[in-house]
């Protein structure tokens, strides 16, 4: 019992240790940790252009990740235009959108009857003097622009990863004390390889067909910046559960900022909420069907486990990060009940089925 009990606190012990490394090292492991998603998105990319019918099989290799690589540098540039481009716009537009917030917040003081004196101007003063929309912007646009500085970096890890992939086996067979630890190793290795892989190729293509589609509608509705509220609402497709609602959240305040209607505003609400419903209910379970395998309630943890640790970051990663442990742990006698209780119905599958396209 105390041998048990000495491990336990032993564990506990380098799980603390381990967690708190990871917080003081985040500037340097969340770049590394995102140059690895890279690649597993292009990899997966390359491996579902090969399962396309008919010139999928016909495809060099190298062709595969040519297309894949390129569809990706070519949304990377999109995204960094498309910020620089509409920096100085939004900025001149900030003041305009600070007294359409104060005018929304008188029509709601006279619904409330608060805007008789001193009330309303008493609100209103303190709304002015906490609510800057102009520094709320540039800090926005700021942080938008250190985020393309990281993605530069990402890039240059992803590109000396796959480069070094092909050797990756020949060093884990060095490693590994044996032929037959090598194999289950790289078993391991694999079967996080395609579901990671999987996953985040079928994510990012959901999230470029829901970004394109919610940019038609706001677009026809008039919507200003709808270009960066639409790869606002692609990223946040990386985000489960939490991610939708935030997509449909922003575009929607700023509506109500832009428009003052709530006629166009509810508009604009239904229909993004409605492509949404498309993609995350329809088209998601279709595509991924439960090759993720993983507990809602596990995903909603790990999310602030991993968002307390790598803030934003966190959130996107903590999928994957989630669907290794779950992996590693299965094969493994002592830690396959942590597998156990993190998988969605108890099962632990072995391999993944990618979805015919």
């Amino acid at each position: 019992m105390n041998d048990r009990l000495h491990a336990s606190v032993h564990v506990l012990v380098i799980i603390l240790i381990i967690g708190w490394l990871l917080y003081a090292g985040s500037a340097v492991f969340v770049p590394i940790v995102f140059s690895i998603i890279v690649v597993y998105v292009i990899v997966g990319s390359v491996r579902m252009l090969g399962r396309v019918p008919v010139i999928g099989p016909v495809l060099p290799v190298s062709v595969c990740y040519a297309l894949s690589i390129l569809l990706l540098a070519g949304v990377i540039f999109l995204a960094v235009t498309m910020v620089a481009a509409n920096k100085d716009a939004m900025l001149a537009l900030a003041p305009r959108y600070q007294e359409s917030v104060l005018t929304q917040l008188h029509k709601g003081a006279l619904l409330l009857r608060i805007d008789t004196e001193p009330t309303w101007d008493s609100l209103r003063r303190g709304v002015v003097a906490q609510l800057n929309i102009q520094s709320l912007i540039g800090t926005m646009v700021a942080s938008l622009s250190g985020f393309m500085v990281k993605v530069f970096v990402v890039a240059l890890y992803a590109c000396f990863l796959l480069i070094e992939r092909r050797m990756f086996a020949d060093k884990l067979a060095a490693m590994a004390p044996n032929a037959q630890s090598a194999a289950r190793i790289s078993s391991v290795i694999d079967d996080i390889n395609d579901r990671i892989g999987a996953y985040l190729a079928l994510k990012t293509i959901l999230g470029l067909v829901q970004g394109v589609l919610c940019w038609g509608v706001m677009k026809l509705m008039g919507l200003e910046f709808a270009g960066l509220w639409a790869m606002l609402i692609a990223l946040l497709n990386y985000i489960p559960y939490i991610g939708s609602v935030l997509g449909i959240f922003f575009p929607t305040l700023m509506s109500l900022v832009q428009f003052g209607q709530s006629g166009e505003t509810l508009a604009l609400l239904i229909s993004l909420t409605a492509i949404h419903f498309l993609v995350g209910n329809v088209l998601d379970p279709y595509l991924m069907g439960n090759s993720l395998n993983l507990s809602p309630f596990a995903i909603l943890a790990g999310m602030a486990i991993w968002s307390a640790i790598w803030g934003v970051a966190g959130a996107f990663l903590a999928i994957p990060i989630m669907v290794s442990t779950t992996i590693i742990c299965s094969q493994f006698p002592m830690t396959r009940p942590i597998a156990v209780l993190l998988s969605k119905n108890g099962r632990l599958s072995t391999s993944v089925n990618l979805p015919a396209l």
